[in-house]
């Protein structure tokens, strides 16, 4: 089947989650900012930020020790591994991204051109789950129960993550946390772009890119550091 497994998760993930919310617990989307689309297409909008940055995120954290014969005997930038998950995990973004605007075409009957700045998005989503994985993947490296906690704590961020359900249909006493939570920008932008005609806000943009750039920066030099001990360890 060859490239076709990249798109088989997400399609049974989907499946699962729109028959539990959608029929089992009668969970509708709310009508606003991010349109008026059926439940289905709605969650796989909001899937695709999120799958983007916590698989990257999950299977960095153990990258380093799975290619440390690779970091140990050559002189080789331990940098790139992270990159190098990140990279591999786009092309299947990439492909399940292309059969949501093709599903979306056809149900909605229209297909946004503000669809070309959605790499502007990617990118800065990019930026942010690098940053992240470059920062897990080096602590795993000392603390060998880091993939463990990782995969505890991207459970907890997916809940805190408007994706099942949008911003508006959370307790008020909950917005604080979906706000300060940066891939909540990613998902409303994305839903904006790939379910209406409308130009997402330029704060989900601006927020989105400051958080990228800032965990970027951050990740890598904490990983600089901390790959000095590599050696000693692996």
């Amino acid at each position: 089947m060859g490239w076709i497994w990249s798109l088989v998760q997400p399609l049974v993930q989907l499946g699962i989650w729109v028959f539990v919310f959608e029929y089992c617990l009668k969970i509708k989307p709310a009508t606003g900012s991010e349109g008026a689309a059926p439940y289905p297409l709605f969650l796989f909008a909001g899937i695709l930020p999120w799958m983007l940055f916590s698989e990257t995120v999950q299977r960095s954290a153990s990258s380093i020790l799975d290619q440390a014969n690779l970091i140990t005997k050559t002189v080789f930038p331990a940098e790139i591994v992270p990159l190098a998950v990140f990279l591999s995990t786009l092309v299947s973004h990439a492909l399940a991204l292309a059969l949501m605007v093709a599903v979306a075409a056809v149900v909605l009957h229209h297909a946004s051109w503000f669809l070309v700045l959605l790499p502007v998005y990617t990118l800065a989503l990019g930026l942010f789950a690098v940053g992240v994985a470059w920062i897990v993947s080096s602590l795993h490296v000392f603390l060998r129960d880091t993939a463990q906690a990782v995969g505890l704590i991207l459970n907890i961020w997916f809940w805190a993550t408007p994706i099942m359900i949008a911003r508006a249909q959370f307790p008020v006493k909950a917005w604080a946390v979906i706000d300060s939570n940066p891939l909540s920008y990613g998902v409303h932008a994305y839903r904006r772009l790939l379910l209406t005609n409308r130009l997402p806000d330029a704060a989900d943009l601006a927020v989105l890119t400051a958080a990228g750039a800032a965990v970027f920066v951050l990740g890598g030099l904490f990983f600089r550091h901390m790959k000095r001990g590599f050696a000693d360890v692996l």
